[in-house]
């Protein structure tokens, strides 16, 4: 079996695991109440969303990690399916999960309703988490360290390797963190990303890491049934930090992030749009780039419907994935 057509088949696999177990997980969800507090600034329209199950990113995690663990564990019996090299990306999922949990809970059950962790400790927390995983990219897995596109030479960043590393998996999974606000938006979005790295990981020889995007694209796929308009749950922080996690060390694995921009513009446009908003509104003394950030907010409030956004911000999101896996190709 072809590499392409396995990873194409775990795609598969992921999603019917994730459809199946979907229905229990919405049923433990409304049983120990774990709904989703909106926003007094959000646009109104999110106020019918209030108590939707939340905490969601375990619905696409599961799956992915079950068959990861086991298809590793197959390698014992001589079944070569899936690698060493994808427990990396498999680490960071489950970090940055478990972080986003933590946060999730806090702001639902904890002490801080409705705001969750405080800023300055979740991002300690990502820094620390992102400095180990830049560490074990160039000290254990040895990755390549820098493509420019259109180049077959790697640039290597020597010692500035592990800061740079952990800043583009901090800035990734804030960003899609942002992108997480409109229902199927941030799901429907990754999973696109997933799929280029997975083909860019697949035309460099890297089979076990094109696998492991293929399984994420249909485990997203399986949470998308649940979570497209109207939702029934959210990913919550649980999902969009683990996925953002992710998608930077998958990135930093094929050695060409400095194509993120491209192949996940849209998140990369959430980031910026809220840095330019906060700025702007310290350098004008209280005035406003845009009408709210990130940048999905400012779409709602100009009278664009969520599957307007949702789609369209899809399409372009799509459009730069294949303009990403081109120039990484050329």
């Amino acid at each position: 079996m072809t590499g392409t057509a396995l990873a194409l088949g775990l795609a598969g696999l992921a999603f019917m695991m994730t459809v199946i177990w979907g229905e229990p997980l919405l049923r433990i969800l409304h049983h120990f109440k774990i709904g989703k507090r909106i926003r007094v600034e959000e646009p109104g329209r999110h106020f019918v969303k209030m108590g939707t199950p939340t905490m969601g990113g375990v619905m696409f995690i599961l799956p992915v990690t079950l068959l990861t663990v086991l298809l590793n564990a197959a390698s014992l019996i001589g079944m070569k399916v899936l690698g060493k090299s994808v427990l990396m990306p498999l680490v960071a999922m489950l970090g940055y999960a478990l972080l986003g949990a933590v946060d999730d809970w806090e702001g639902i059950h904890g002490r801080r309703k409705g705001e969750g962790l405080r800023i300055r400790t979740k991002l300690l927390a990502q820094v620390v988490l992102a400095l180990a995983l830049a560490w074990g990219l160039k000290y254990v897995l040895n990755v390549p360290e820098m493509y420019l596109p259109g180049s077959d030479g790697e640039i290597a960043l020597g010692l500035w390797y592990v800061p740079v590393a952990a800043f583009v998996i901090v800035s990734a999974c804030n960003a899609v963190n942002f992108t997480d606000g409109l229902d199927g938006l941030a799901g429907l979005v990754s999973a696109t990303i997933f799929a280029a790295y997975g083909g860019i990981a697949l035309m460099q020889g890297q089979v076990f890491l094109g696998r492991f995007c293929f399984t994420m694209v249909g485990a997203l796929f399986g949470f998308l049934w649940f979570n497209v308009h109207p939702a029934q749950l959210f990913m919550g922080d649980t999902g969009s930090l683990a996925l953002g996690a992710t998608i930077a060390v998958v990135a930093l694995m094929t050695g060409q992030w400095l194509l993120l921009p491209v192949i996940a513009i849209i998140p990369f446009s959430e980031a910026v749009s809220d840095v330019l908003q906060i700025g702007y509104f310290r350098l004008t003394k209280g005035k406003r780039l845009f009408k709210m950030a990130p940048l999905h907010l400012h779409f709602e409030l100009l009278g664009w419907s969520e599957t307007q956004i949702v789609q369209r911000f899809w399409l372009i999101g799509l459009l730069g994935a294949m303009i990403g896996v081109g120039m990484a190709v050329v």
